[in-house]
């Protein structure tokens, strides 16, 4: 309790500004003893403490690292997340492969066991290990299935375990994921059938394996005609498209058999690219272009209209005698009656292409584009590094580091320390100290980290 007391004193005093505790090898090891007669809070200050300690060799960290390992059994779930943020720093002197994966092996069940608490245990949990297996991305593969979600998860904790799955699935595990992924896009909750669909295209852009298997749900939930799994399922599959030029056009016959159904700007946007894009693989495209041309001033966004202009051009352009008279009428409407002027302005300049070079107007609308790259949701290296130093802190679970919202009082309000200003403002909120305001004896003091 004293030495815990004593440790948590030097570091706040440390953190006011002064160097006046600096860690010894001889210091750290009586702390390591230590440890392990403290009490919750007497651990995660020692701990917390450790982590400005630099190992002179690969001997010193692999014996910390190794004192460490006990308190990943600890039941408090802070303790374990800062013996893990410890063991994340001091592995990196450790050059033994063996070693490296005795700890690696040794983080995962307190992990696992940290799922199995409250929720909102389990979302801090869910936050720390995102951060974690973006330090170490193989290091949950095998326990995929501790993290499908339970039906009496609150959605909170269901989109970070779904986020979780997404990060640690691999070409080898997908197929159970799919699977799980299809039963969460037929439930009822509106905003998580989006995220279950989403995640579904991410699998199905970053690993091409997987593409054909995640298409094929696509489209059996498309074929269930649910109005809020059918949207975001025909703007995943249009994007998987994008991210394989040339390949699944057989996809598009789903999306022309339901076109009744789509009705969400962003699925209509999608659908109308695929029509002008594939359009020579589609028998009927010209009886749903000219629909589609018929409602043009109906429709309220300007994104649906400006994919309706993009896919008529691009069909006269593939099929010049078949989609003349279509393009011709879908510019003169768009030009003449629509109140955008993107709209406007749009069809006044692929008129004038086709009118003076059809080969320019070729050359601008059917160029072809770049694959579109996988979405990545990975922290920057820089900022991925602060955070996996403050795991089981607040920063951790606003994924922002600390640095930028725990500063003194005085710099919050905008006053600069040590000017005249800072003075006057110190004297200022003294005044107010007796009656509950921040004690002015504490002005300009940092604030802790505080861990869960």
């Amino acid at each position: 309790m004293v030495v815990s007391n004593a440790v948590s004193a030097l570091t706040e005093m440390n953190a006011m500004g002064g160097q006046v505790w600096c860690l010894e090898p001889q210091a750290v090891s009586r702390l390591l003893t230590a440890v392990n007669e403290c009490v919750e809070w007497g651990q995660i200050a020692i701990l917390e403490a450790l982590i400005e300690y630099e190992p002179r060799d690969e001997k010193e960290a692999e014996n910390i690292c190794e004192r460490l390992l006990p308190r990943l059994q600890h039941a408090n779930g802070s303790v374990v997340l800062a013996t893990v943020r410890l063991l994340l720093k001091y592995e990196r002197y450790v050059k033994r492969a063996d070693l490296l994966a005795q700890f690696a092996k040794k983080m995962v069940p307190p992990l696992i066991t940290l799922l199995s608490s409250e929720p909102e245990i389990q979302f801090v949990a869910l936050r720390n290990i995102n951060i974690i297996l973006q330090k170490r991305p193989r290091l949950l593969s095998k326990e995929i299935r501790v993290f499908f979600c339970k039906y009496n998860d609150p959605i909170y904790v269901k989109y970070e375990k779904v986020d979780v799955l997404v990060r640690i699935c691999s070409e080898r595990n997908a197929e159970p994921l799919l699977s799980e992924l299809k039963e969460y896009a037929k439930e009822v909750d509106v905003e998580f059938v989006d995220c279950a669909v989403r995640a579904i295209g991410r699998l199905a852009t970053r690993y091409e394996a997987v593409a054909e298997r995640a298409i094929a749900v696509l489209e059996e939930l498309i074929q269930m005609k649910v109005d809020y799994s059918l949207q975001p399922c025909v703007v995943v599959l249009c994007e998987v498209l994008r991210r394989y030029p040339g390949r699944f056009e057989t996809t598009i016959t789903t999306l022309c058999e339901h076109a009744d159904y789509i009705n969400s700007p962003a699925a209509r946007s999608a659908y109308l690219w695929a029509l002008g894009q594939y359009s020579e693989h589609v028998a009927n495209v010209n009886s749903l272009l000219t629909t589609a041309v018929d409602s043009l001033l109906e429709e309220e966004d300007s994104g649906v209209q400006l994919a309706l202009v993009n896919a008529c051009v691009k069909y006269f352009l593939k099929q010049p005698q078949r989609g003349q008279a279509l393009v011709l009428r879908a510019l003169q409407t768009a030009s003449e009656k629509c109140a955008n002027p993107d709209v406007r302005d749009r069809a006044y300049i692929y008129w004038r292409l086709l009118s003076a070079d059809p080969n320019a107007a070729r050359a601008v609308a059917l160029v072809e584009k770049p694959p579109v790259r996988p979405e990545s949701s990975n922290l920057p290296d820089g900022l991925l590094e602060e955070l996996v130093s403050e795991l089981g802190c607040v920063s951790s679970v606003l994924q922002k580091p600390a640095r930028q919202f725990v500063y003194p009082h005085a710099e919050r309000v905008g006053v600069p320390r040590g000017t005249a200003a800072a003075s006057a403002y110190e004297e200022e909120s003294g005044a107010d100290a007796a009656s509950g305001a921040i004690d002015a004896a504490n002005e300009g003091e940092p604030e802790l980290l505080i861990s869960f």
